[in-house]
């Protein structure tokens, strides 16, 4: 019995710290407590742009999140720079800040009237305390302030040189098909001002599609050269499903179902909306739908603000899809920031032959999509569920990493975000 215990116990000392190591080893935009709700990170003068800012320019990242709870808690957050794919630099604070890299989060505000309390939490960095002394990918870190160790959620933002003009284009004459499932994308860097001596092994570039990360694609070597302007053609990361556009829905009102919002119950404490039961669209004509490519906005009909207004429901998704066994089909959206993960994966219901998951959600207008990952797999496609359809409006952003000879760091010098226009 006792051999038992103790074999027990260094079990459990072994995953505790399996799942430590996982953490740390996580550099993706994520949520890791319970009551932290409705993280959003963009840049602060434009909700829809992503978070970029420019060195120096003065630009800010804006960030928002709730905590569910009726007190305030102290919260303290730090930053981390990382490398061109997100892994850590390995710089001392002092090598890309400016200031301690340290501050408390004192613009907060409380939920008013609400069913669900909660203290709505707002940041913007660069601040008085830290600013960003390099360019490069950013990893904000937050935390409350008597555990630093137990971090609550981190996010991911970009800090660019803008040195290396970039331009971009899509075409759906692919070097796959004409016209059908894929998109492919063209770019050229001009690197005269960004200094860059080796462009064939001094720059990585890297793609990414509607904010997703699963499918992100990073490379080094341009087709060619013209002149000092890199090019990057007819290469297989520039290829991409096309996909389709986000499904929507809207939860603006308790009384009354919104967009695609089947009907309305409440069951205390939480009133639960119902969304219309989705179906495979793959089999479907395109049909144009102006989506906001996955993101999400708080808001409450009538609010004045709806940041503190807005109240958070139990929100029902039901996909009509056959069983899938060791298949994997989670719901993509900023909402869950991403990440495949347990609050993001449909289960399959035995009793109703359907895909379903619940979630706790802000009142607000929301783009999301089915993403199927296969066995063994680690990216989600949507052919299987949504379909790919050429003509879909997706958006890219293309983002250029120089690392100079002797530097132990990525400048992130040119970034560029183009809408693909295909109907």
């Amino acid at each position: 019995m006792a051999a038992m215990r103790v074999l027990s116990t260094v079990l459990f000392l072994v995953l505790s710290l399996a799942v430590i190591a996982q953490r740390l080893s996580d550099t993706m935009t994520g949520v890791f407590d319970e009551h932290v709700k409705s993280l959003q990170i963009n840049f602060a003068d434009d909700f829809f742009a992503s978070p970029v800012v420019v060195l120096g320019s003065g630009d800010r990242i804006a960030i928002s999140f709730d905590y569910l709870d009726d007190e305030r808690q102290y919260l303290r957050y730090s930053l981390e720079h990382c490398n061109a794919t997100w892994s850590p630099s390995g710089l001392t604070d002092s090598e890309f800040l400016d200031g301690f890299n340290e501050g408390l989060i004192e613009d907060f505000d409380y939920s008013q009237a609400t069913l669900v309390p909660y203290v709505h939490y707002r940041l913007s960095i660069p601040d008085e305390k830290v600013s960003p002394l390099i360019s490069g990918n950013y990893l904000l870190k937050i935390y409350k302030e008597d555990a630093p160790e137990d971090v609550l959620l981190q996010c991911r933002f970009m800090v660019t040189e803008a040195t290396a003009p970039v331009t971009a284009g899509v075409l759906s004459q692919t070097d796959i098909d004409y016209n059908k499932e894929h998109q492919q994308l063209s770019i050229a860097v001009d690197t005269e001002r960004a200094q860059v001596e080796d462009p064939f092994n001094d720059l990585i570039v890297v793609v990414g599609q509607n904010g997703r990360l699963d499918n992100e694609t990073a490379f080094r070597q341009p087709l060619r050269m013209s002149g000092r302007t890199a090019i990057y053609e007819h290469q297989k990361p520039l290829i991409f499903e096309a996909g389709n556009e986000y499904r929507r829905f809207e939860t603006v009102n308790e009384q009354y179902p919104g967009m695609r919002i089947d009907h309305i119950e409440f069951f205390e404490p939480y009133y639960h909306y119902v969304v219309v039961e989705d179906a495979p669209r793959n089999e479907e004509t395109y049909v144009y739908d102006e989506t906001q490519s996955g993101r999400y906005m708080v808001r409450r009909q009538g609010a004045d603000d709806s940041d503190v207004e807005a109240d958070y429901g139990v929100v029902h998704f039901t996909l009509d899809y056959p069983e899938s066994p060791g298949t994997m089909i989670f719901i993509d959206g900023d909402f869950v920031q991403r990440r495949f993960d347990e609050n993001s994966r449909m289960q399959y219901n035995y009793s109703s032959g359907r895909y379903e998951r619940a979630m706790l959600l802000k009142q607000g207008s929301y783009n999301y999509q089915y993403l199927v990952v296969p066995p063994g797999a680690s990216r989600g496609f949507t052919g299987a569920i949504e379909g790919d359809k050429y003509q879909t409006v997706n958006e890219y952003i293309v983002r250029v990493y120089h690392r100079r000879r002797g530097e132990r760091y990525d400048r992130l010098i040119g970034v560029a975000v183009v809408r693909s226009d295909l109907k």
